[in-house]
């Protein structure tokens, strides 16, 4: 029992950084509200996303070759709100859909009880998603929206505190400063907003991703009850071979859990070969390792197809959507004001960074032109096209 308890201490341990930060974000807005020499008040977030939201509809529809088709609202999520979508665009099957909802929910209520009963309830499931909550509840504080059954959700915690906090920090006088932030703040809602309108006009793209998500998930189960039910002698022997820093004896789950930690595909696998697996169509490893666990390679060649295909699904879907943003915000002085005021850059610098995605969607643009998004949604690249837009270019008969 000692040892699930701190092995769940530990999981909020990882988003240590995150929550102290929201807790700064919060005691900062409070002391702002009350501070009577911050005499500036911004457009509140319901009128302001109201307003902007029909702009960017009419924008992403009239932008050649795209369209905005569908029931589409928007809804404000409060933090905690926000985190348990989070857990809902972790893609599962019925079997451990549960059990995600339940473990974002004990995580964003930092209820240490709640996330001991999950560890004792299915180990293996913890070991996969407990990474999930890792990873999508340590960018909170920089995730403004997100997309889901025809809804877009506005992180409400932070568009409506960071405006303030912009402004509060750099000082008096805050009325003359006032007019840059707030455009700022109104180019980060039209970012967010056409972005997820965006998304929303991706549903081939999602459903594939989806589907593959599903997979590696299950595929990732698969792998850590086969770690979970190694005999000690081997767990023991692959800790000497892999040269992990040594768990006591009386610690079984965390031991298990350095196993599962360092031979997960997303880890042992990419780290390993690098990112350039995206294109692999077999796997090798260490031959004493595949002795030791001699279901391990199969595991990993079953994950590469569906991996695979998430990551091409995935890196379409945000290509899209950043070069899409760039080319109608482009020129939006509220845009220019965000990236000045939030990011602390500017349109050149934000041109001319690299994303695979964005440059992929970009050079087929520059052949397509408005049959771009159709081609893209109904005939997507794979992971060599992505690294290769004139392969995929000869596939689709451009």
């Amino acid at each position: 029992m000692a040892e699930l308890d701190e092995f769940a201490e530990a999981l909020f341990g990882q988003l240590v950084v995150e929550t102290d930060e929201e807790k700064q974000i919060a005691d900062l807005a409070e002391r702002i509200r009350d501070d009577a020499e911050f005499d500036v008040s911004f457009t509140g977030l319901e009128d302001a996303a109201g307003r902007i939201f029909p702009e960017m509809r009419k924008r992403l529809a009239g932008f050649p070759g795209m369209g905005v088709q569908g029931e589409i609202s928007i809804e404000l999520a409060s933090l905690r709100d926000f985190k348990l979508l989070k857990g809902r665009k972790v893609f599962t099957d019925k079997d451990s859909r549960g059990f995600v909802d339940g473990l974002f929910e004990a995580v964003a209520d930092a209820d240490a009880g709640a996330l001991v009963g999950l560890i004792r309830r299915d180990l293996a499931k913890y070991l996969v998603y407990s990474t999930y909550a890792i990873q999508y509840l340590s960018r909170i504080s920089t995730t403004y929206g997100d997309f889901l059954d025809g809804k877009i959700y506005l992180n409400d915690f932070i568009l409506s505190s960071y405006p303030q906090i912009i402004l509060y920090r750099q000082g008096q006088p805050f009325k003359a400063r006032f007019g840059g932030v707030e455009s700022g703040y109104m180019g980060a809602l039209k970012m967010t907003i056409l972005e997820e309108l965006i998304h929303s006009q991706q549903d081939p793209l999602h459903r594939m991703n989806t589907e593959a998500a599903i997979q590696v998930n299950s595929i990732n189960e698969e792998l850590a009850g086969i770690i979970i039910g190694l005999e000690d002698e081997t767990a023991s022997s692959l800790y000497e071979h892999m040269q992990l820093q040594e768990v006591p004896d009386d610690f079984p789950v965390a031991k298990r859990a350095n196993l599962f930690f360092m031979l997960n595909p997303d880890n042992f696998i990419v780290n390993v070969l690098g990112p350039d697996v995206m294109t692999y169509d077999r796997i090798e490893i260490d031959p004493e390792i595949s002795r030791m666990v001699p279901e391990l390679l199969g595991v990993y060649q079953k994950w590469l197809g569906p991996i695979q295909r998430h990551h091409a699904a995935f890196t379409t879907m945000e290509g899209m959507a950043g070069f899409l943003v760039e080319e109608i915000l482009g020129d939006d002085p509220d845009f220019q004001a965000y990236l000045g005021s939030f990011m602390g850059t500017d349109m050149s610098s934000y041109r001319v960074r690299k994303d695979m995605g964005r440059d992929f969607t970009r050079s087929v643009h520059e052949k397509l032109g408005a049959g771009t998004f159709e081609m893209l949604l109904n005939s997507p690249p794979n992971t060599k096209e992505l690294k290769d837009p004139a392969r995929y270019l000869g596939r689709v008969g451009s």
